[in-house]
């Protein structure tokens, strides 16, 4: 069956074969059995819609992916991620309330047939059986890329034999989540257990989504989040909190994301928080 996949949006994971689309059709689509939207973000939900009545007489059109809250199934390995992202488990047994994922997949995980790929997106990896986890380690020792752990592992779940694993690998980069106050102690003993495996010398090897702009956060406070994983040796990456129904955020808010978010800022950044620890001052 030959599928046509249309995003609202272009990202670094949007597949890039000739099936995949992120407007309108074109003279040059070729037959298809079927038009499948998949759309990631609810505040998309409005153009995915649009797009799917301009596919409407290419094909029969469907609507789905995580914005939907429709629940995954098996991952396809390039259907609607690109070749090297990989996804093995579905699910999170936690249940913070600024996440989707429990509410979509269940309160629990789900472990998949495993693909290959190197950059790993499940939900909670850490979570899954240690059987599981070992499998994945294993397929990702075979590939020729160095691993990345886009999708982000939980610190209060790291253990040793974990630590063992990702030194064996040697990953290109490993994402952690700061999300609320309770993840921070977790987080502070994860990096340090990693730069004594060798992980996280490098800059950005270590990197820690840092949740800001939900309801009552401040400006303030949320630089001190940012800056604290900067302290503590890892590289933040600041997570803009948006309402389901609207995308937008403040300008002052959209600034601070991009702050620490590109490279150059974030260097200066980095040596500015490294200069007052030296100070006494931080």
């Amino acid at each position: 069956m030959k599928i046509a996949r249309v995003f609202p949006r272009r990202t670094k994971a949007t597949p890039t074969d000739e099936l995949a689309y992120t407007d309108v059709p074109d003279m040059f689509v070729p037959k298809v059995d079927a038009v499948h939207v998949s759309v990631s973000f609810s505040w998309d939900l409005p153009r995915a819609e649009w797009l799917a009545r301009q596919w409407e007489h290419i094909a029969p059109v469907s609507i789905g992916g995580p914005a939907t809250g429709m629940r995954g199934g098996d991952f396809e390995p390039g259907m609607y991620l690109k070749r090297g992202y990989v996804i093995t488990s579905r699910g999170c047994p936690n249940r913070c309330w600024f996440c989707s994922v429990w509410k979509r997949e269940g309160q629990g995980v789900r472990e998949l047939p495993i693909t290959d790929g190197w950059n790993v997106l499940d939900d909670n990896l850490l979570a899954c059986s240690d059987t599981h986890i070992k499998a994945v380690f294993a397929m990702l020792k075979r590939q020729k890329e160095r691993p990345e752990f886009t999708g982000g592992l939980e610190a209060a779940r790291l253990q040793d034999w974990h630590i063992d694993l990702l030194a064996d690998l040697k990953p290109k980069q490993i994402f952690f989540a700061y999300d609320t106050p309770d993840d921070f102690e977790p987080l502070v003993c994860a990096v340090r257990k990693l730069r004594d495996a060798g992980i996280g010398e490098k800059s950005k090897q270590v990197r820690v989504y840092v949740l800001i702009g939900y309801p009552k956060d401040t400006i303030e406070s949320a630089r001190r989040r940012l800056d604290s994983v900067l302290m503590i040796g890892a590289w933040p990456m600041a997570m803009l909190w948006r309402d389901e129904k609207n995308g937008s955020q403040s300008i002052e808010w959209r600034r601070i994301q991009r702050e620490y978010s590109r490279p150059a800022i974030m260097h200066a950044r980095a040596e500015d928080v490294v200069t007052k620890i030296a100070e006494g001052g931080a």
